[in-house]
């Protein structure tokens, strides 16, 4: 059975703007993009946290209530080759799940690329990291071996229903956390959270099923390198 604990993170790359739905630097800034980084933080003399570089034989009580409280994560795969890309994703909104002490799985959604899956489909190799970008700094990354969980899966509808149901939704990615690490991250800027973007479900509740199933046919089926990508399109 699962005990999952929820992060809220789904974030999206389209511009910042005025509209509150996005990260905005602090404080307000003008469109020449000059910002400061404020409120004044602790520094590497005064840090209120704890001593960098360490690592931890799981995702323990303080730092799970750490990762539910970031609104982004960034994702990190490459493949086999050393010809091919590495790739790394930004994902956000209601869609990571905290599933035991080493086990973790985020919920992928339909767009333009390809890369994690076909990569993950090819080597299972993984890093997912948070950084803080309010209170004392703070990066937590989380190494594993991931798979990617297609609909129609008996695995698909049991851990679905542990995440919103979302218009976009194309597999689970499930991480089997092997190596759990934090960092100073004391050149993070500070950003304000505004709120998240509702762009991509109007985009994909627009298209419909039909019309996903038709657009991943077409986007989804291999990497930028060729490496076999989305199954089920």
């Amino acid at each position: 059975s699962f005990n999952p604990t929820f992060a809220s993170s789904r974030f999206n790359s389209d511009s910042v703007s005025s509209k509150p739905n996005a990260y905005r630097l602090s404080p307000k800034t003008s469109r020449s993009g000059t910002f400061q980084r404020s409120p004044p933080g602790p520094q590497p003399g005064n840090d209120a946290g704890t001593a960098m570089g360490k690592t931890f034989e799981s995702i323990g009580p303080e730092l799970k209530d750490w990762l539910l409280r970031q609104k982004i994560f960034f994702v990190a795969t490459s493949p086999l080759s050393l010809n091919a890309h590495v790739n790394c994703s930004p994902k956000g909104g209601d869609t990571f799940r905290i599933l035991g002490e080493r086990d973790v799985a985020y919920l992928d959604l339909t767009g333009s690329g390809i890369e994690t899956v076909a990569h993950v489909q090819e080597s299972s190799r993984i890093v997912i990291m948070f950084c803080a970008f309010e209170g004392p700094p703070k990066i937590v990354r989380l190494h594993g071996q991931s798979r990617v969980i297609y609909p129609g899966q008996p695995e698909y509808r049991e851990l679905i229903g542990l995440f919103p149901d979302l218009p976009g939704t194309r597999a689970i990615l499930r991480v089997a956390v092997s190596r759990v690490s934090d960092s100073c991250g004391y050149a993070v800027p500070y950003f304000d959270f505004v709120g998240h973007r509702d762009t991509l479900d109007k985009w994909a509740a627009a298209k419909g099923p039909e019309g996903l199933a038709a657009y991943r046919g077409q986007k989804n089926r291999v990497s930028i390198d060729g490496i076999a990508g989305y199954r089920d399109a």
